[in-house]
């Protein structure tokens, strides 16, 4: 029997449930699987997003961006997809537990076919952190959930883009965070699908180190040219988060 109300959501032994600073929204997680980081607030942050705007998260995990993008914009509604059942589960329930039925829809699905399950040319917003090392990069575990959220085990970056290209309206807009190594290939990938690379913005662990994310957006079908913005540093040489952070998450 489907859960109906929050007061019936229920968490499992395994599971901890996180609330979120700024909504009060709660999400679950599993510490066996990959639970959210710092990458997710930067993203939801860099991605635009405007009145009654219809939005789609690729590789949604446990529905962290759904969440932080309902509480940046409550006019919002946001589709998300996931293939691992356990994750896709996690996320549902979090849903019913913030009582956010009505804006947020969790779908179990593939990446590679995303526009099976949501509708092709009628999302405003796309966005996705995706897996960000190729399949043989890195200590992978074989299938496990790590794994497949870490690497290319089962979509690739040019199925991630594509399949945004697919659900977008002419002039939608794409937002991603991946690692800078991969930027050429990223823009390539992204051009190929004419999904015209627009803003980007690297960020810094420290600033006198090289930078380990990069956000990016693409805008369907858009002429050519594209703006860098400021780096963004994550910590302060003595330790501790920079303002802009604290801002971001304060956000």
């Amino acid at each position: 029997m489907p859960l109906k109300n929050k007061e019936s959501v229920e968490i499992k032994a395994s599971e901890r449930v996180d609330t979120l600073k700024v909504s009060g929204f709660k999400v679950i997680q599993e510490e066996k699987r990959f639970c959210f980081g710092i990458d997710a607030y930067l993203l939801s942050d860099f991605a635009v997003t405007r009145k009654n705007e219809k939005i789609c998260d690729l590789g949604t995990g446990t529905g962290i961006i759904p969440f932080l993008l309902a509480a940046k914009n409550p006019t919002v509604h946001i589709d998300a997809l996931e293939i691992q059942s356990e994750s896709c589960d996690m996320a549902k329930r979090s849903v019913l537990l913030n009582e956010l039925e009505t804006r947020i829809n969790v779908v179990e699905g593939d990446i590679k076919t995303a526009s099976s399950y949501f509708e092709k040319n009628t999302y405003d917003v796309v966005t996705s952190n995706p897996p960000y090392m190729i399949a043989e990069h890195g200590e992978g575990n074989g299938n496990d959930e790590k794994t497949i959220a870490r690497h290319e085990v089962l979509c690739t970056l040019d199925d991630v883009v594509r399949s945004a290209t697919e659900l977008l309206k002419s002039q939608g807009r794409f937002y991603m965070i991946h690692k800078p190594f991969r930027l050429a290939e990223i823009m390539s990938v992204m051009m190929k699908y004419k999904l015209e690379p627009k803003r980007m913005r690297l960020c810094y662990p420290y600033v006198d180190k090289e930078p380990t994310m990069v956000l990016i957006e693409g805008v369907k079908c858009a002429k050519s040219r594209i703006t860098v913005e400021s780096p963004l540093i994550v910590y302060e040489k003595a330790g501790g988060y920079t303002q802009e952070i604290q801002e971001i998450y304060s956000r």
